[in-house]
């Protein structure tokens, strides 16, 4: 594997990318493990040997993307989400994250980024509730820088202990 990356070390930024994008978007996200995700930006950037900042931006956009589009499907499908997999099958995931919303507002987002269980649900709560777009873009991209530093510090730390 490590040959194939250093061979294809050019696809490691669109790579990430995708994955972070994946990992924010509402529905995909509860069936893509961040851990998971965390776990092949940190081994594809350290066997391509690809600079950190070009990763750190492609993941803090994939991640600012993913949000976004679900705040777009919540603003859009309002409270008719509520019927759509995965929510009906988990019908705790709604009220909880609702009550996080509610209390948090648009801090909610920045959180719900470290938070598995609501980071599919929060993005989409702030569209279905009509949090102005400025306030939540504002949340969504801060967030996802900080989130996105956060996966590489924890990257380094896993390439220096075990690379």
């Amino acid at each position: 594997m490590s040959d194939f990356v250093h061979a294809h070390g050019d696809w490691v930024v669109p790579v990430v990318l995708a994955l972070s994008f994946l990992k924010s978007l509402a529905f995909v996200s509860l069936v893509v493990p961040s851990s998971i995700v965390v776990a092949i930006i940190v081994t594809l950037m350290g066997m391509s040997g690809v600079q950190l900042w070009p990763v750190w931006v492609a993941v803090t956009i994939g991640a600012g993307l993913g949000d976004w589009v679900s705040y777009a499907i919540g603003w859009r499908l309002k409270h008719r989400v509520h019927g759509i997999w995965p929510f009906n099958r988990h019908l705790e995931l709604m009220p909880r994250g609702e009550r996080f919303f509610l209390r948090w507002g648009a801090m909610s987002v920045v959180l719900c980024r470290f938070f598995s269980p609501l980071r599919a649900t929060v993005p989409l709560l702030c569209g279905i509730f009509e949090m102005p777009p400025l306030i939540f873009q504002l949340a969504n991209w801060i967030s996802a820088a900080l989130w996105a530093g956060l996966v590489l510090a924890i990257g380094a730390g896993v390439l220096r202990v075990f690379g």
